[in-house]
């Protein structure tokens, strides 16, 4: 038995690779609008990948739908650079939404295309309307954040994983990354934690929650001869904007026999094998039932597990399903809910701010928020939107010794609603 035995290592020296104004760990969705947040305000930004590639689950885990932009009634609540990368995915072919003049539209031939994409979720007794959410080619949306992220000035660094946060007092000074160069440190002022499990906000001492899940595990086939027939069929995929190529979002079929603890790595060595068997069971059952897909093949497997929760901050306030369709004078972000219609979450920026550390945020999908606002606020364009306030955040705190909660609120949701964002859904002059 060796799970009481420890060993005692060396005191060593950790050479330092960078030392910048703010750190951004994590280049999924959330990380990657913080980096650019805070780059276009002015700052010195380093992002660090543990990946050879942008956009997390959007990409690696190939979820490749934005859900949703709207509130379920026809208004849009994200914009900012969620809405930019949509408007560059749309300009170089990889992005389809409805039209706005069909956004809340009820028509059941209209409902029933877009459920065919993806787009409309929920459950069997609701009123389905056509949400104002886009699919995407995952391809060019990682195209799409390399230019973002490059063209921001923002130093970009893949192949590094976070793995100790120094803290100094109520302070973090930087953090240790691993990588076969072996181990070294970035320091900075401002740390943003968007690494999806809250590793460096762990690291770092900081309360949090775990939730275990069940794995996903998202792939692609091309080749259907006729996807609306196959559609017909049964068969449990969504049309894509690629012709003939089709996304099957794993968990529409079946799942593996257990929850798993995401931050495990024999928990997830178990998920990774039974989740791509289960994959390959069902593209030769697709092929086998479905004529229309009989000669179809794999295009391609998630890279990343779909895991979608695991460590959650506990942090300056706890979002929860009671504070549902309520506005707040520090909000950051409103997200609606993918599968229900007119819940709606403004996310405080308290919700980024850990209770220990003073020059950390936090940003993406482990943000404070209890269990079922999780449901709303885990979604990539919340995450996206969470993220930029983050980096602008982050740009703001440096003029206050990189302190984080000094931030002047007010500045914040100005600088915000400048580059896009719509925090005025709660404004009591909301028609």
């Amino acid at each position: 038995m060796t799970r009481d035995l420890k060993i005692v290592e060396p005191e060593r020296e950790t050479p330092v690779l960078a030392q910048t104004d703010v750190l951004v760990v994590g280049g999924g969705s959330a990380g990657v609008c913080a980096a650019v947040a805070a780059a276009r305000a002015g700052a010195e930004v380093v992002l660090v990948e543990r990946y050879g590639s942008l956009g997390g689950l959007a990409t690696g885990g190939l979820i490749a739908l934005l859900l949703t932009l709207d509130d379920g009634q026809g208004n849009q609540v994200i914009g900012g650079l969620c809405q930019e990368a949509v408007d560059r995915m749309k300009a170089a072919g990889g992005a389809f939404h409805p039209p706005p003049g069909e956004w809340g539209d009820d028509t059941p031939e209209r409902v029933r295309e877009y459920f065919r994409w993806g787009l409309i979720w929920g459950g069997a007794r609701a009123h389905h309307r056509v949400r104002y959410a886009v699919a995407f080619d995952p391809e060019v949306m990682r195209q799409t954040l390399n230019e973002m992220v490059l063209a921001s000035g923002v130093d970009l660094i893949f192949h590094m994983w976070g793995a100790d946060a120094l803290v100094e007092g109520d302070r973090i000074r930087g953090v240790v990354f691993q990588s076969k160069a072996g181990r070294r440190a970035i320091l900075a002022d401002v740390v943003i934690d968007a690494s999806g499990d809250a590793d460096i906000l762990a690291s770092a001492g900081c309360a949090f929650e775990l939730e275990r899940v069940h794995p996903w595990l998202w792939f692609r086939m091309g080749g259907v001869r006729d996807v609306e027939r196959a559609l017909d069929a049964g068969a449990g995929f969504f049309k894509t904007p690629n012709p003939g190529v089709v996304l099957l979002p794993w968990g529409s079929a079946a799942r593996i026999d257990r929850k798993i603890d995401a931050t495990d790595p024999r928990d997830l060595t178990y998920a990774e094998l039974e989740c791509r068997r289960m994959v390959m069971d069902e593209v030769r059952r697709l092929r086998d039932e479905i004529p229309e897909m009989s000669e179809a093949h794999l295009c391609n497997i998630a890279s990343q597990l779909g895991i979608t929760e695991s460590r959650r901050l506990r942090g300056e306030f706890v979002l929860g399903r009671e504070h549902m369709n309520q506005g707040f004078d520090d909000a950051i972000c409103v997200t609606g809910h993918w599968t229900k219609y007119g819940a709606v979450y403004a996310i405080p920026y308290r919700c980024l701010q850990t209770r220990e550390i003073d020059n950390l945020l936090a940003a993406g999908r482990m943000i404070s928020v209890d269990h079922r606002a999780h449901h709303a606020t885990k979604e990539i364009p919340a995450c996206m939107a969470v993220g930029e306030a983050a980096g602008t955040a982050a740009a703001l705190a440096l003029e206050c010794g990189g302190d984080v909660r000094k931030v002047d609120t007010r500045l914040l949701r100005s600088r915000l609603n400048a580059a896009g964002a719509l925090l005025g859904y709660f404004d009591e002059t909301r028609a």
